[in-house]
């Protein structure tokens, strides 16, 4: 059973396909990333599962389950800006979310600990770095301690501290065995901290997968790219060069460079090679910066 599922999901605005029927399948246990350019519906997306939106037509499910409220009681969210009085501390400031909410207050020690903030907990908001208000932020998604985060563009607007320690949080929950789903458009975040990832364009999902499927498939055919070497690289590739999964073979700046299809595997590519009488020096899966592929599936950096 998946934690998200959505069926269709579609959401238009006058004549503005916002969502063109958008299916996902979120695994337990992932940190689901849907990357896409500013503009492209992710907001949107994460606005209709979490009800703060209504799709146009789709439907959605949690843990198979039709959304309610005591699905939601489960779901930590971070749908935007954190709206935190500056005057407050932090402490009080989680205890007014905490009364909206519905919480307890016994939790916010331990959300506070959690986020590195504890010992800061009765500074004013106001006095808080950015980084230190998108941690107090999670924190407030993190009270009554729920399976699920759901958090849109978590390191916008930060700098690069600040990323560093939201992208530590983000690993440090998904090891204590958290589900989340992150909205992003920033590609490196996404890399570094996402098992999964959905990119999305104009509300259509372009590709989807584990983020290392995504990253080494290489255009609409999923071809794969090999580097390897030895002391005679001319022997080497009229020896490779018999492989069927071979499709091309290239020298260069003294490797040679293989290309094929999925079944390209740097496994059968050594032995083959040492059932060949050929030692190896060299070899590596060239994996696809998630850049180039976001580029090569998007053909741009912005749908606004």
């Amino acid at each position: 059973m998946h934690i998200l599922s959505t069926n269709g999901l579609s959401k238009t605005y006058g004549t503005i396909q916002a969502l063109n029927h958008v299916n996902i399948e979120v695994p337990e246990g992932a940190v689901y990333g849907i990357l896409g350019p500013n503009g492209s519906g992710k907001t949107t997306l994460l606005g209709i599962v979490m009800d703060v939106l209504k799709a146009s037509s789709g439907s959605y499910l949690w843990n198979g389950k039709a959304g309610d409220e005591a699905q939601r009681k489960r779901i930590g969210t971070l749908l935007e800006t954190p709206n935190f009085y500056p005057y407050l501390s932090a402490e009080r400031n989680l205890e007014v979310t905490a009364a909206i909410k519905g919480r307890g207050i016994d939790d916010i020690p331990r959300v506070l600990r959690r986020v590195n903030l504890f010992e800061r907990r009765h500074s004013a908001f106001s006095t808080y770095s950015l980084g230190m208000k998108q941690r107090l932020a999670i924190a407030a998604a993190l009270l009554g301690d729920p399976e699920i985060l759901v958090l849109d563009e978590p390191t916008n607007g930060l700098d690069p501290a600040g990323i560093a320690e939201i992208r530590e949080l983000i690993r440090q929950l998904h090891t204590s065995g958290k589900t989340i789903i992150m909205a992003s458009h920033i590609l490196d975040e996404v890399e570094k901290v996402c098992t999964h990832v959905t990119i999305i364009q104009k509300g259509t999902i372009k590709a989807s997968g584990t983020v290392n499927d995504v990253l080494h498939t290489d255009g609409p055919k999923g071809s794969v790219t090999i580097e390897i070497a030895s002391s005679n690289l001319q022997e080497l590739q009229n020896v490779i060069g018999k492989r069927k999964e071979v499709k091309e073979s290239e020298l260069k700046a003294g490797l040679l460079q293989l290309t094929g299809d999925s079944s390209l595997d740097p496994q059968l590519i050594n032995r083959y090679c040492f059932e060949n009488g050929i030692t190896l020096t060299h070899l590596a899966l060239k994996k696809q910066s998630l850049e180039s592929r976001f580029l090569e599936i998007t053909g741009s950096t912005s749908d606004r």
